[in-house]
């Protein structure tokens, strides 16, 4: 079927993620390649613009303009040229942050009937939002780092917070990822200028609690059932004192990236359990990375959820597939197939009272 299928990736995007999602379509562009797909790049511009794209780099103004038809089947019109259209078997988003994995595309392709990888509309609303995911998570028994969610004209003063969660705090956008606008914060001034950067990128906040632990990693796939990989373990070196974005992105020794990670037996399980069980109480399926804290004493926290994880070329969830053994190229094949079928599944419901 891959030598067959047409592949439309989508990547840029609207959100602060823009550069992380080109980076992550490079490689997810290579993998399509070698498993034999027709790949078609469809940047989006900063401005939410959908452009054809020649290769994998910045949208540009010059791209052509592009539409996916509502109802379409995948059928994308290429804006100017009313005879010239394109046809996706299975869409491939690449978008990191809002208005790529927070369920608003994944309701787009559902309306034009086009088959995508990753999880669908509500799954990944729910784990975009780290408020309303920790309360589900813990509804299901699964322990969370504990935190507090206000909007601008509630948020919670520094010593309440502080008498909540403890010292230092954590600050964040309640939907965005790559450690975009988080901060460490250990007084009122830095509170208050956490807050002030927090809420640049969303209304909603969400404020944490410090989990003192190791920075565990697991990658969950749809291949004949969710599955889970082996931990992977993040062990930041920056001076931020936690994964920021730049030790990410920007520092090459930001951080020490250990896969699989050195874990017993036992906790190994665990993760792996926990990763499983947090994903059916989200609803996801296709693709998820799980975030976790591992304390001293054994304690898992799940701190979040992401939906779409990074596909760069130090992203854990391709690597913590690699050392599982399942490459690149055949990861891609795996969330296609599960696009594929899913649509299959979904194509058969009865929609209409009168069928």
């Amino acid at each position: 079927m891959s030598s067959r299928c047409t592949v439309v990736m989508l990547f840029g995007g609207q959100s602060a993620e823009h550069e992380v999602s080109i980076q992550s379509a490079e490689n997810v562009h290579t993998a399509l390649k070698t498993a034999g797909y027709k790949i078609i790049p469809i940047g989006i511009d900063k401005q939410g613009t959908w452009r054809l794209a020649p290769d994998v780099r910045t949208p540009a103004l010059t791209w052509p303009r592009v539409a996916m038809l509502p109802g379409g089947g995948g059928e994308i019109v290429v804006l100017g040229d009313p005879q010239s259209t394109i046809t996706a078997d299975v869409v491939f988003p690449v978008l990191h942050g809002p208005q790529g994995e927070d369920g608003s595309l994944q309701g787009l392709l559902k309306l034009a009937n086009v088959p995508f990888v990753g999880p669908g509309v509500l799954a990944s609303a729910l784990c975009m939002d780290k408020a309303f995911s920790k309360h589900l998570l813990n509804a299901a028994g699964i322990p969370t780092v504990r935190s507090l969610s206000f909007g601008r004209d509630d948020a919670a003063r520094f010593l309440a917070a502080v008498r909540e969660l403890g010292s230092p705090l954590f600050v964040k956008p309640a939907n965005m990822g790559s450690s975009v606008g988080v901060s460490k914060v250990h007084d009122e001034a830095e509170y208050r200028a956490a807050l002030d950067c927090a809420f640049q990128y969303d209304t909603k906040v969400v404020v944490e609690s410090f989990a003192d632990g190791q920075e565990i990693e697991c990658a969950v796939l749809s291949a004949g059932g969710l599955k889970a990989s082996l931990p992977g373990e993040i062990v930041p070196t920056s001076n931020d004192g936690f994964y920021s974005y730049q030790a990410k992105y920007l520092d090459d020794k930001g951080a020490k990236l250990v896969f699989p990670a050195n874990l017993s037996a036992e906790i190994t399980r665990k993760v792996q359990d926990l990763s499983l069980a947090a994903s059916r109480a989200l609803g996801c399926e296709g693709m998820v990375r799980v975030d976790f804290f591992l304390k001293a004493n054994g304690e898992l926290l799940v701190n979040e959820l992401n939906t779409i994880p990074g596909f760069t070329a130090i992203s854990m969830y391709p690597k913590l597939w690699e050392v599982s053994g399942i490459s690149p190229d055949e990861l891609v094949v795996h969330l296609i197939d599960h696009a594929l079928s899913r649509f299959r599944r979904e194509s058969v419901l009865v929609s209409d009272r009168d069928s």
